[in-house]
């Protein structure tokens, strides 16, 4: 189990983890309360294949409004379905071989683990993702930048440009500025 609070203490993520290599299987949630949006809870499931690559993701979102569910997989062919109360995407979503939850420390962990930038110092990578928004679930293509160092690895996202440390396992310590592991 790991937890992560938010540094302004209104929100947590927290996940129960299965780890087989860089394999992962992952049932987490999301408890957000921040002032510039409705609060929510969203309860996910993830599953990564043996090199790390994401096959599913399934998000429970619960809101004061209602409830929500977005399902989102990936065939064979490497493309992905997106099953939204709107309806269904197909993409390739650029080549993406991960999904990342806007601000989520879990899912910035997947990139990292599965391209050992833990381990080494690889410099730059460009990294497209599978990129869902909460509370909205808006799932969009887009591309992220990891720069690992010695210290910690740089991240830029389409909302934010920060730095994360890391355990031994490649899961997030410290997301600096938006939050710290428990």
């Amino acid at each position: 189990m790991i937890t992560w609070r938010r540094l302004t203490n209104s929100r947590l993520e927290q996940v129960r983890l299965h780890v087989s290599g860089i394999r992962i299987k992952a049932y987490g949630r999301i408890i957000s309360a921040e002032p510039e949006q409705e609060p929510y809870s969203a309860s996910y499931e993830l599953i990564t294949n043996d090199i790390g690559v994401t096959k599913r993701l399934s998000i429970h979102l619960v809101r004061a409004g209602g409830e929500s569910q977005v399902a989102i997989s990936r065939d064979g062919e490497n493309n992905w379905l997106v099953q939204t109360a709107e309806g269904t995407v197909h993409s390739d979503f650029n080549g993406a071989q991960d999904i990342d939850i806007a601000m989520s420390p879990m899912f910035k962990s997947l990139p990292i683990r599965r391209l050992g930038l833990h381990r080494d110092a690889a410099g730059e990578q460009s990294i497209p993702v599978v990129y869902v928004y909460l509370p909205e679930t808006r799932v969009e293509g887009a591309t992220m930048t990891y720069n690992a160092g010695a210290d910690a690895i740089d991240i830029t996202t389409p909302i934010a440009s920060t730095a994360v440390t890391v355990d031994d396992n490649g899961f997030v310590l410290d997301y600096a500025g938006i939050s710290t592991r428990i």
